[in-house]
């Protein structure tokens, strides 16, 4: 057996993979040129650059993968550097509609023009306020109102006069009232008394009453000559007004289609303007009236209020204003809600009632990004499901809506503004499960996120890597005024990068990692008084952030040494064996043991594991469990039937329980049980099993040793202890400095397993044993007790009949219970 663990022990030196400070070359990172680009993503760089060059609708970039690998400071640089090289697109305007008030107008300007449009429309608006009552009020607009009211106050005066004339012939005189036009009865030419009129002659009555009818339909035919002579008066005067007011305006209307010649949307909006213009020159006050109205309480505050809100419609709002920008725009939205990335339209309070206009047309981070790149995290907008909807539909359609989505079910009366057309490159960045969602279950989805760039978590462990390293730290102690690290320092900052990712082959990408060991070895140098960081000054930041996190991991191993948790470190035991799980509680992850037991019995064949039976087992470790059985029906049940009954439990463990890294613990301890050979308590195990015996890599090794390591370095290393681990786990060990130590000096051991006969030998100090062509095998072997033993259990069922499956053979079964024949 001696020769078996010197043979299937892992060498000191294949414990942990250390760095040579000697083969850097150089003394501190001041030597170092500090990294300009990202490290160890080739393969996300290169799909990032294809997404940005790619001009195609449907190539929007998903930057997949886990936090800390540099995912977004990767994808910000790329965009910076390429956003650069690209044209600034144009600004983006609302102005009023004047056909439809109730969808304002969109256009695009020149990149800086929008600003300048509505200083100009604003010094436009401040010229015509004051250029048309200066008109109004000039001698020559009286002078020309008098001339063109002139023939029709003589039409009027005429009228007047052949009224009451007419009405003077058939002895009437007319009384102009504010109420209508009045006729009174003549005697004499005198108006006659009513007592007259009531003493009268009935033919005379009779012929006052025939002429006063004449006058009366007179009278109606002289009020709607008045009418059209008044109409005829307000036509001319509203065409002087709009006469003059053009001729007021003229030139700065001449001046602004001059300037924007080249711009057909703003001329448009001017024509518009000119011709709306005329129709409410009620709202150009004079100055002081205006002041007076803004200053004052009461309704002339009010007309001045409203009289703003009237004139507004003449303003610009200038949505998006791209004149500070080089190149394309770059929008990183931290809080991609509905309305940040779609825009908004505001209200205002007027006169106690919430009004809005085009005015109030806030843009989104759509708008902002337009023409250029938008930024957000997947896991950001997909929290606000109404915010995912409106982000994939404005991409989708080519445009951004401002819309309200509370308005589908209760819509309201407010502007529609027109929507804005869009051109742009959005990059979601997230974890790769929820590209992998999505892709899945949005149909739109892979239709527009076209390419994606994985962003690997680890990367080679190679010479180029190990530069890449040094000059990420060099960059670290510039960004961050940190001190300079020694190259003893780097290589051991290098060997925790390997032990994060638990391989000896690869280094950790996860650079927030890194920076932040960085930045506390460098803390911990200076309380040692070091002007550079040294290896001591890395081990001891490393030490303390395990401190910190690591009060579960201390209390879980208390319970342990205590007799709390029942673990035993020596001995031997049958069907009992030290299995090793990992336990992860935040930011700290640490292995523990925990003693798996197993029982046998007369059955039909059935092993039950107790965690599955009490739904406390995930399917991963159900899989393990079902291919442990696969193995016995392979290996012991080819010539009689597996006639046996297993109960194989996790003592002490009250939660869930998953994966498989525990199939090869439950086989060894139902081996032992069935073959009643002792297992070796000081050696724990961990490793899953295959149909054919072979054991397979798992996870968390190294931290599994130094959990088991600690128990029995607490209770004192006997030279017999250890841990066996799959041969493909090798590979996969970055042990603590202590434990490599005491395995070196033979107080420890870890030995490499590839197939369960090797881990049984280890464990029972019993030749595992070889099958003959009959299939049996050597006398005294582990596989021969086991095989002997089932043969018994198989004689015992076929002797008393079947049993319940499950249940154990207390006697010969009742003849209500034995099978016919």
């Amino acid at each position: 057996m001696e020769a078996l663990r010197q043979r299937l022990a892992v060498k000191p030196e294949d414990l942990r993979r250390r760095v040579d400070p000697a083969v850097l070359p150089f003394r501190t990172t001041a030597e170092v040129a500090p990294v300009q680009t990202t490290i160890g993503q080739p393969r996300a760089a290169e799909a990032i650059a294809f997404a940005l060059e790619v001009g195609v609708r449907g190539f929007h970039l998903y930057a997949a993968g886990p936090p800390g690998t540099g995912r977004e400071s990767t994808v910000l640089a790329a965009v910076h550097s390429f956003a650069a090289t690209r044209p600034t697109p144009p600004d983006w305007v609302y102005v009023h509609n004047f056909a439809e008030p109730d969808r304002p107008r969109s256009f695009s300007m020149s990149a800086g023009h929008a600003r300048r449009l509505a200083t100009a429309m604003a010094s436009f608006l401040e010229a015509v306020q004051r250029e048309i009552p200066r008109a109004f009020e000039s001698e020559d607009y009286a002078r020309r109102q008098e001339q063109s009211l002139a023939e029709v106050n003589t039409r009027r005066a005429t009228a007047i006069a052949d009224l009451r004339a007419f009405a003077q012939e058939r002895d009437f005189a007319l009384e102009m009232t504010p109420t209508g036009i009045g006729k009174i009865p003549l005697q004499g030419g005198q108006p006659m008394a009513q007592e007259v009129f009531g003493q009268l002659p009935p033919e005379r009555k009779a012929e006052l009453e025939r002429r006063g009818a004449e006058v009366q339909s007179e009278v109606g035919a002289f009020v709607r000559q008045m009418q059209q002579i008044e109409k005829e008066a307000q036509e001319r005067v509203s065409a002087l007004e709009r006469e003059v007011a053009l001729y007021a305006v003229g030139p700065l209307i001449a001046e602004l289609r001059e300037e924007y010649r080249e711009q057909p949307d703003v001329l448009t909006f001017i024509e518009q303007i000119e011709k709306n213009l005329p129709g409410h020159l009620h709202d150009f006050l004079p100055a002081t009236e205006t002041r007076q109205a803004e200053h004052a309480d009461g309704p002339a505050a009010m007309r001045g209020l409203q009289r703003q809100e009237r004139l507004a419609r003449y303003e610009v709002n200038v949505l998006i204003d791209n004149s500070d920008v080089d190149g394309a725009p770059v929008v990183v939205e931290r809080n991609p809600t509905y309305f940040n990335l779609t825009g908004r339209q505001d209200y205002r309070a007027v006169l106690g009632a919430m009004v809005t206009d085009f005015r109030q047309i806030k843009p989104g981070a759509l708008h902002r990004a337009n023409g250029g790149f938008l930024v957000v995290h997947a896991l950001d907008v997909m929290r606000n499901p109404i915010a995912w909807e409106g982000l994939e539909r404005a991409l989708v359609s080519g445009e951004v809506r401002i819309d309200n989505p509370g308005e589908q079910a209760a819509p309201t009366a407010r502007p529609r503004p027109e929507p804005i057309p869009l051109d742009l490159k959005v990059i979601l960045i997230g974890p790769s499960a929820v590209y992998d969602i999505l892709h899945q279950a949005d149909v739109d989805f892979p239709e527009l996120f076209g390419v994606k760039a994985e962003f690997a978590p680890d990367m080679e462990w190679s010479e180029a890597n190990l530069a890449s390293y040094s000059a990420f730290l060099s960059r670290l102690v510039q960004d961050r005024e940190l001190r300079h690290f020694d190259r003893s320092a780097v290589a051991r900052i290098v060997e925790h990068g390997a032990r994060l990712r638990d391989h000896q082959r690869k280094l950790t990408a996860r650079f927030l990692d890194v920076a932040r060991l960085a930045v506390e070895s460098s803390h911990w140098a200076g309380e040692a008084g070091h002007d550079v960081v040294l290896a001591e000054d890395v081990d001891a930041a490393i030490a303390k952030q395990e401190r910190r996190r690591n009060l579960v991991e201390e209390r879980s191993r208390d319970v342990i040494l205590d007799g709390t948790i029942m673990i035993d470190t020596e001995g031997a035991q049958v069907g009992q064996v030290n299995g090793l799980a990992v336990l992860g509680i935040g930011d700290h992850s640490f292995g523990r043991p925990t003693r798996v037991t197993a029982r046998v019995s007369v059955g039909l064949g059935t092993v039950q594991s107790i965690e599955r039976e009490i739904e406390k087992s995930g399917p991963i470790h159900s899989k393990g469990f079902l291919t442990l059985t696969g193995y016995l029906q392979a290996q012991y049940a080819q010539h009689w039937p597996l006639s046996l009954g297993a109960t194989i439990t996790f003592e002490q463990s009250y939660g869930g329980i998953d994966g498989d890294s525990a199939s090869t613990t439950e086989l060894y301890a139902l081996l032992s049980a069935l073959s009643d050979l002792p297992l070796h308590q000081g050696i724990a195990v961990t490793g899953a099993v295959n149909q054919h015996g072979e054991v397979q890599a798992v996870g968390g090794v190294t931290r599994k040793i130094e959990g088991f390591f600690d128990v029995c370095s607490e209770r004192g290393l006997t030279g017999e202890q250890g841990v066996l681990v799959p041969t493909s786990n090798v590979k996969n060990l970055m042990l603590r400095d202590d434990v490599v130590e005491a395995v070196s000096a033979g107080r420890f051991h870890v030995w490499a397993v590839s197939h369960i006969d090797e881990g049984i030998e280890l464990l029972t100090e019993r030749s595992a044993g070889e099958p003959a062509a009959d299939g049996t095998f050597p006398e005294g072997t582990v596989h021969r007790l086991v095989q002997d033993r089932l043969r018994e259990y198989a004689e015992q069922v076929r002797e008393f009949g079947n049993v319940r499956p499950g249940a154990a053979l207390a006697g010969a079964s009742s003849p209500a219970d034995r099978a016919p024949g």
